[in-house]
């Protein structure tokens, strides 16, 4: 009984420093706002509708069917060779996690959909 005892504390203890076990939580479009406008809005405008050293990303090239989420990702990532424009190579971006970029991604999915390129 009193190994059992032990046991569940021990099991409850190591679940609730891994955040209860219960997965990740989903990706925060507000949180992205803010990360976006720290990294990405120099380049990509504040609305991310572009800029003249940037593409916009909220435009139908840039809708989940041709650059995926994880498209996003690797970009901010590893950087990215020019292409669809004529704007350069993306640099890799330095400072951010998976998991900001995710948060960024979905914003400029919220973007998207309320110009109407994600139908819903």
């Amino acid at each position: 009984m009193r190994q059992t005892l032990f046991a569940v504390l021990v099991l409850t203890v190591l679940l609730a420093a891994c955040g209860g076990g219960g997965g990740e939580a989903a990706p925060d479009p507000e949180r992205g706002e803010q990360l976006f406008a720290m990294n990405c809005a120099v380049c990509h405008g504040p609305a991310a509708t572009g800029s003249l050293q940037g593409p916009p990303l909220v435009h139908e090239v840039y809708e989940p069917g041709h650059h995926p989420d994880e498209l996003f990702v690797r970009a901010v990532m590893e950087g990215v060779s020019q292409h669809h424009w004529d704007y350069g190579p993306m640099p890799r971006i330095g400072g951010l996690t998976e998991r900001d970029v995710e948060d960024i991604t979905a914003y400029v999915r919220q973007l998207q959909r309320e110009a109407g390129i994600i139908q819903e």
